[in-house]
């Protein structure tokens, strides 16, 4: 699996694995029969599914109807036993909710559970997966084939579903002292692809999440705010390490984004 990989330089490597171990934690679960009760959604399920052209760390699911007592762990030997095929040995833990917060996730809410899987032979790579139990709805799901490590079947948020939740952590992450540059290279991406906004699932989710409604304005006015604030040098920074071609990053300015606002386009509703 590996092979398919440029591994030219550490990133390469560093990336490869990632997305490798990745393949194999969905192909765990689709064994399990996860995916008759969750989808896959955010920038990994992108970069694997849609030829997103950088790479991605976190594992984000959303349950499709709301279930405070779902509970990952019982998918956890059908994790674990895919990677024994492989010869790998992996541990999964539960995070305590105490230690961590909206600095690590753009929407911790209490029912979101969050997981660590930690590799014996990769001692740097982990892998956090994020299940969201209790959801925002009216989103839209389908079916998408995964070749490697055999080919069966992940079920994944739709690519205008996938923007309305890209769009949710553009305009709502918690920076901090960390600007998420993937946001933004995402973005563009959307843009530039012509996927259209599905604009009923983000307002479900920012209803949900923040407690407020927008429009079609109030989500211009808020990115145009959002890049007011944005050192650019930063957003670079931290994508950097992450896609193919950095020299596609040369046109980035706020001004660059300020004109792709206009540019998104809606799905019909």
């Amino acid at each position: 699996m590996m092979s398919r990989y440029p591994l030219d330089t550490s990133n390469d490597r560093r990336n490869a694995t990632y997305e490798v171990m990745q393949q194999v934690v969905l192909s765990g679960l689709y064994r399990g029969g996860f995916f008759e009760h969750a989808a896959f959604y955010g920038g990994t399920c992108l970069r694997i599914f849609q030829g997103l052209q950088r790479y991605s760390e976190d594992m984000d699911f959303s349950l499709l109807t709301k279930d405070e007592s779902f509970t990952l762990e019982r998918y956890f030997p059908a994790i674990i036993d895919e990677y024994r095929l492989l010869g790998r040995e992996v541990e999964i833990t539960k995070k305590d909710k105490l230690t961590f917060g909206k600095v690590e996730s753009a929407f911790l809410k209490d029912n979101t559970d969050v997981y660590n899987i930690s590799f014996q032979t990769e001692k740097s790579i982990r892998i956090k997966i994020e299940v969201d139990t209790m959801p925002p709805l009216q989103f839209e799901t389908e079916q998408r084939l995964l070749l490697q490590p055999f080919s069966f079947m992940v079920r994944c948020f739709t690519l205008p579903c996938l923007f309305a939740g890209k769009m949710h952590a553009l305009l709502f992450r918690s920076w901090k002292n960390r600007v998420k540059g993937r946001d933004w290279y995402d973005f563009e991406w959307y843009v530039r692809m012509g996927v259209p906004l599905n604009f009923t699932h983000l307002q479900a989710r920012v209803r949900e999440f923040n407690g407020m409604d927008i429009d079609h304005q109030k989500l211009q006015t808020m990115l145009r705010e959002r890049l007011s604030q944005t050192d650019i040098r930063q957003v670079k920074a931290d994508v950097m390490p992450f896609v193919k071609n950095p020299q596609e990053l040369n046109i980035w300015s706020n001004d660059y984004f300020v004109q792709l606002i206009p540019m998104i386009k809606y799905l019909e509703e």
